[in-house]
């Protein structure tokens, strides 16, 4: 070959080696703190989960992940905020059971979990106790059905507002046990323990990590949990499918998800840091001390699983007519 023929052949690599690839030109994430909504107020179990996880995320990643807290809207209002902002990876939310159950609700303009938002991992599970007040005496939910079609309406369930796990878990005890129960709303867990507390309603279904303080104090009396497995933090207690409702479950389950619209790359950063920091001994302590039971997901399984929850309480919902607050 002539000079000038290798010469002209070689201004094409000359040209593509004088500049930076796109990847390299690309500041490595995470480059500044990252945002984490939670849409619960602090010290709720979601709160507390959340904050553990993140805390370890930033050790490994070299960044602050910053709490923000906006409760409100059965945790819409910050849903609304993460599935609007910028898909870089530096705005994170704390999904819940919360967000699928306000998604099977006919609401305009509603979030939905499986458009708006990109799955990153489940990261905990809090089962409800069902707990009852001891004027009751009852010690099984055997003894607490019985009474309860002995007395059809005469028991009130306590919840943390229409359309939370709480109350669906009352309704779909009632569905399944076929007892008629008065459904008593408050505007959160703390009031509605209260009232429970001092006998004004008779029963709740309530996060392990609010009432088992409660049974520990005698003050209360826990019959069972809603998990389909029994919870590490009070493993005596039976299942509410060991107790004869086969199937039931209203856990309240705790993840991470982002923009639809983020990177793949930066999805798979944040899934890491998660998972490393859901196997720390110094997590699993903060999450057994809360009664959260830890959990792990890729994000075709995270995908699946709310599918899955999407498709049962739209149904559920649907059957029971329940309306939003």
């Amino acid at each position: 070959m002539k000079r000038r023929e290798l010469l002209l052949a070689s201004v094409p690599a000359l040209a593509a080696a004088a500049l930076p690839s796109w990847s390299a030109a690309q500041p490595a994430y995470p480059g500044s703190p990252v945002k984490v909504l939670v849409g619960f107020p602090p010290g709720t179990a979601t709160d507390i989960g959340v904050r553990a996880v993140v805390d370890q995320m930033a050790r490994r990643l070299g960044q602050p992940f910053i709490v923000d807290n906006r409760p409100g809207a059965g945790s819409n209002i910050a849903a609304k905020a993460v599935a609007t902002a910028p898909p870089d990876g530096y705005t994170v939310f704390a999904i819940t059971i919360a967000n699928i159950i306000n998604a099977a609700f006919p609401v305009p303009n509603a979030v939905d979990p499986l458009k708006d938002f990109k799955p990153i991992t489940l990261i905990g599970n809090v089962p409800n106790v069902l707990v009852v007040h001891p004027s009751l005496k009852v010690t099984t939910v055997a003894e607490l059905i019985a009474l309860a079609k002995a007395k059809p309406g005469s028991l009130a369930f306590a919840s943390s507002g229409v359309g939370t796990s709480p109350h669906l878990s009352g309704e779909l005890f009632a569905r399944m046990a076929d007892v008629k129960m008065v459904h008593v709303p408050y505007k959160g867990s703390t009031p509605a323990v209260t009232d429970l507390l001092g006998g004004q309603v008779q029963l709740m279904f309530s996060p392990a990590s609010t009432v088992l303080p409660h049974v520990r104090a005698n003050k209360l009396v826990a019959l069972a949990v809603t998990s389909p497995r029994r919870t590490s933090s009070a493993p005596e207690l039976h299942t509410l499918d060991e107790s004869g409702l086969k199937g039931f479950d209203t856990s309240v389950w705790m993840g991470l998800m982002a923009p639809a619209q983020t990177p793949a790359s930066v999805i798979g950063t944040l899934r890491t840091a998660a998972h490393a920091a859901l196997d720390s001994s110094e997590l699993q302590a903060i999450y057994k001390a809360q009664a959260i039971d830890v959990l792990k997901t890729s994000d075709e399984e995270l995908s699946r699983f709310l599918q899955s929850e999407g498709a049962r309480w739209s149904k559920f919902i649907q059957q029971t007519g329940i309306k939003p607050e």
